[in-house]
């Protein structure tokens, strides 16, 4: 694929929550309503999924959150975080991935965004933004937000064998968790949801 190919992907319709669904915990399924029209107080979040060339092939990173965080601890994350006062969703992900993982905004061709996606568990409203740099970047992690750095190759995505599913305790019940499996990382959540919607969009510019 193109960076061109990628930005005439992004600009088509969306798949959306049929998508982000695949990967979704069973509970969250049950929440179609609220997922479909999200409380009006929801904080807003951008996040980034950043393509960058290695190896002859695309990665993206995804960042290992710290055990003493409010929300999600220790699960697997795009780049991303709340929005600031008068900023626009796009500013804010590119900001938190500067902070974040030492990303230079300045070097990101936007390519397009995905479809938000609401969070129950922290009632944040994510809107999922695709970019590309030309070369890797020189990471430098923030350690008070991010634990680990996890570079993750495109075609692993793509590949049904990374795509796992697990009785997981949450919530109070036994749940068929899916996740993503990247190494010794399982991917699940809003993470996995917007990921899910994404190897959809690649997928429909594979059937073209």
């Amino acid at each position: 694929m193109t960076v061109d190919e990628m930005r005439r992907a992004l600009q088509r319709p969306l798949p959306g929550l049929s998508a982000q669904a695949r990967m979704a915990p069973p509970y969250r399924r049950e929440q179609i309503e609220v997922m479909l029209n999200p409380p009006a107080d929801c904080k807003q979040a951008g996040v980034l999924v950043l393509l960058y060339p290695q190896s002859g092939q695309l990665y993206l990173p995804l960042t290992r959150r710290p055990d003493n965080v409010e929300f999600h601890k220790g699960q697997i994350s795009l780049p991303g975080g709340s929005q600031e006062d008068g900023e626009s969703l796009q500013q804010t992900a590119l900001r938190e991935a500067q902070e974040e993982i030492g990303v230079q905004a300045a070097a990101v061709e936007m390519l397009g965004s995905l479809s938000p996606l609401y969070v129950p568990p922290s009632n944040f409203c994510v809107q999922p933004f695709v970019g590309y740099v030309k070369r890797r970047p020189d990471f430098s992690i923030e350690a008070v937000e991010v634990a680990e750095l996890v570079e993750a190759p495109v075609s692993v995505l793509l590949d049904p064998a990374t795509v796992r599913e697990e009785d997981w305790e949450l919530r109070g019940g036994i749940w068929r968790i899916p996740f993503y499996q990247f190494g010794p990382h399982k991917v699940w959540g809003a993470t996995a949801m917007i990921l899910a919607e994404f190897v959809a969009v690649l997928e429909g510019m594979h059937n073209d």
